[in-house]
């Protein structure tokens, strides 16, 4: 007889004689789960040609079930006649309970549902992403503020040719492109707003209109995007390329600071780069419309300048103004920033060149639209 015995004298036990009956004997409930799937393993069911449940002490549905399986539905059912009756009952339970079920049909999963989970798992991952970048984006900030405070009192320590490099490639070099779009956005406003006023007999308010929106809004805005899509890519491209060929650990090697030796320029250039573009996007902007005044809307250049010198108040410019040394910021901030995230790779600048450049147009929208409502609700 080949007997598994357990240490416990109540655990379930199963013993195959001879002529291949397997006896079970022994407490057969799930508190004996584990123990119960042993003792039914270390037999081939396919050799057993009957089951004794006399000396069975108790049994419950869970071990009915795990028996069930392991010997199969059919051969449980003609073993039922030489069963006892209370556990013939059971094992004919568990029987056409598990037919029930595996006839039950399927049910479909509810696919919405599944999509709306994926939907929201994607938007966590995205709004924890965006709050990492921003965590990131604040500490770099504060590296580049404290190597500013740092060298600001030792002028030996101003890289002033490669600041004026910067101011040269980011200013001067963006003077076309900015007075041209604006000049053409001015016309374009100018166009709209003659549309909408000739209508009630007041197209001579075109005027304010165009001056208006360039002096706070327009002029320091397309400069700032211009800048966005066009300076911070460079400044991402420009250190990543830096960061992929180790020139910036070769830096830290030698103990000097890539803050203040890469981004300090940069940042300071664009200080000085965009408010001056600004002003020039805002008379380009401004000049726009004059023409189209004096092509279209019999408005001469003279009455133009004039109606711009008596009712335009000078604080709207500097309310445009104000606002470019923080678009500056952000934007040199974020192209620096993007650029030492890069890994080594190709792909990886492209990755950091792109990112830089929506999230430097994003935030100066952003900026520009809580500074609107700021000077709005100060009443400037």
């Amino acid at each position: 007889m080949d007997e598994l015995v357990n240490a416990s004298g109540s655990a379930p036990l199963a013993s195959l004689s001879e002529d291949q009956q397997l006896t079970l004997s022994g407490t057969w409930t799930l508190a004996y789960f584990h123990a119960i799937r042993q003792q039914l393993n270390a037999h081939d069911a396919k050799n057993i040609e009957s089951l004794s449940l006399e000396t069975v002490d108790q049994l419950d549905t869970a071990a009915a079930q795990l028996l069930i399986e392991w010997f199969g539905s059919e051969r449980m059912q003609q073993q039922a006649d030489r069963l006892p009756s209370q556990r013939r009952q059971l094992i004919l339970s568990v029987i056409d309970a598990l037919a029930v079920v595996a006839s039950a049909p399927e049910i479909a999963p509810r696919r919405w549902l599944q999509r709306r989970a994926d939907s929201l798992a994607r938007l966590g991952q995205l709004m924890t992403a965006l709050v990492h970048q921003q965590l990131y984006l604040l500490g770099f900030l504060g590296v580049v503020l404290t190597a500013l405070g740092r060298s600001i009192w030792r002028p030996g320590r101003w890289r002033l040719t490669a600041t004026v490099a910067h101011i040269h490639q980011t200013g001067l070099n963006a003077v076309p492109i900015v007075a041209l779009l604006t000049f053409m956005v001015g016309a374009v406003v100018a166009f709209l707003g003659a549309t909408v006023l000739t209508t009630f007999g007041a197209t001579i308010y075109t005027v304010n209109l165009v001056v208006f929106s360039f002096l706070r809004e327009f002029g320091v805005l397309l400069a700032a995007i211009m800048l966005a899509g066009r300076t911070a890519s460079a400044f991402t491209a420009q250190l990543g390329a830096m960061k992929s060929n180790e020139e910036i650990d070769a830096l830290r090697t030698q103990g000097l600071d890539p803050i203040e030796l890469l981004v300090l320029p940069r940042v300071i250039a664009l200080w000085i780069s965009l408010p001056l573009l600004a002003f020039i996007g805002t008379l380009s902007g401004m000049l726009g419309g004059a023409v189209v005044g004096a092509v279209s809307l019999d408005i001469p250049f003279t009455q133009f300048w004039q109606i711009v010198e008596r009712d335009i108040s000078v604080r709207h410019l500097w309310v445009g103004l104000s606002k470019a040394p923080l678009f500056a910021l952000v934007i040199a901030i974020i192209g620096c920033a993007e650029g030492f995230k890069v890994s080594g790779s190709a792909q990886s600048v492209g990755e950091r060149t792109t990112s830089s450049v929506v999230q430097s147009i994003f935030m100066v929208i952003l900026l520009d639209a809580l500074a609107a409502l700021y000077f709005m609700q100060m009443g400037w």
